[in-house]
């Protein structure tokens, strides 16, 4: 009597590798919650489990609080929106006393955004922060106006960029990201400046300056006038971007704008980002970082991707 065939075995799914280095740093996913979209973070963790995020950057800190600007602050648009939150804040001093203790049971990278409005703004900033325990990176937000130079942003003048992060990289013992300004002629330039300068890698790339007007009204519908344009109708535009700073420099890149679901993360990183910051999709979805996080994985397997790096830069001409 002939044996019975064993039973076959189901197929197992082979394991996908999500981890990824932007320079020293080492993340055990691409997906980074955004600044400015996830507040502090602290403030998401009863909806979402911060643990499964590669990182998240905090809201952008100030020397001292800042009010922000009037209301009203948002306007929806097109596949996106315009805001002009205007870098409202507690202060770096109330970040380091009340929200970081609560960030730091964390198994996930907390990068702390850093702004100014002069130089020894930022230097303070990251004066403040280099004495506490639980940041792994600094974020540079350069797209801010210089007011010792009359106003002109720091990421539009590569030797405004090569002074601030000159200073900045002085000022940190931790990894430095410098956040640019897409509204340049050549993202090459202000890349190579700030990589020059001691930037470990880029974030690229802010809002698009924009404006949305009431027709019926006559007035803007933002209380500042003007604000930035974010969502999924700026990635192609900024998906380009990086793809030609990742030409340029040879630190990593860390691609942002409009990322909503898994293709779009993988755009990105066939572009030449080593990272991808996800934004506006927060205000639709909280778990949108954390659903990405699945998302890719089941991407991956799906193009046989067993390591994501494998996607880094692999587009082909």
């Amino acid at each position: 009597m002939t044996a019975p065939a064993p039973a076959s075995s189901p197929l197992r799914t082979a394991e996908v590798s999500l981890r990824v280095n932007v320079g020293s740093l080492s993340l055990k996913n691409p997906i980074v919650a955004a600044s400015g979209t996830f507040a502090y973070g602290i403030e998401f963790a009863d909806l979402v489990d911060l643990n499964k995020l590669g990182g998240l950057v905090v809201k952008g800190l100030s020397r001292e609080p800042m009010a922000g600007n009037a209301a009203p602050r948002i306007c929806e648009t097109s596949s996106g929106m315009v805001n002009a939150i205007g870098l409202q804040n507690i202060g770096v001093r109330a970040f380091v006393a009340e929200k970081l203790p609560q960030l730091r049971p964390y198994n996930t990278a907390i990068i702390a955004n850093v702004f100014g409005h002069c130089t020894p703004d930022y230097v303070e900033v990251i004066r403040t922060l280099e004495d506490a325990e639980g940041l792994a990176a600094y974020e540079l937000n350069i797209s801010c106006p210089n007011v010792e130079r009359g106003g002109i942003e720091y990421s539009t003048d590569p030797a405004l960029t090569s002074a601030v992060v000159s200073a900045a990289r002085a000022a940190s013992k931790r990894p430095l990201w410098v956040k640019l300004s897409p509204n340049v002629n050549a993202i090459g330039l202000t890349a190579k400046a700030a990589e020059d300068a001691g930037a470990d890698a880029l974030v690229i790339a802010n809002t698009y300056p924009a404006l949305c007007i009431d027709v019926h009204s006559r007035k803007s519908r933002l209380g500042s006038t003007t604000g930035g344009l974010s969502g999924a109708a700026i990635r192609p535009i900024t998906v380009r971007l990086v793809y030609e700073a990742c030409k340029t420099v040879k630190i990593p890149v860390v691609g942002l704008g409009g990322i909503e679901k898994p293709a779009d993360v993988a755009e990105y990183l066939l572009a030449g980002a080593s990272a991808v910051e996800v934004g506006t999709a927060h205000f639709i979805d909280p778990r949108a970082s954390i659903d990405l996080v699945d998302g890719i994985q089941k991407w991956c397997q799906h193009e046989n991707t067993f390591d994501i790096n494998d996607l880094r830069g692999a587009l082909q001409r």
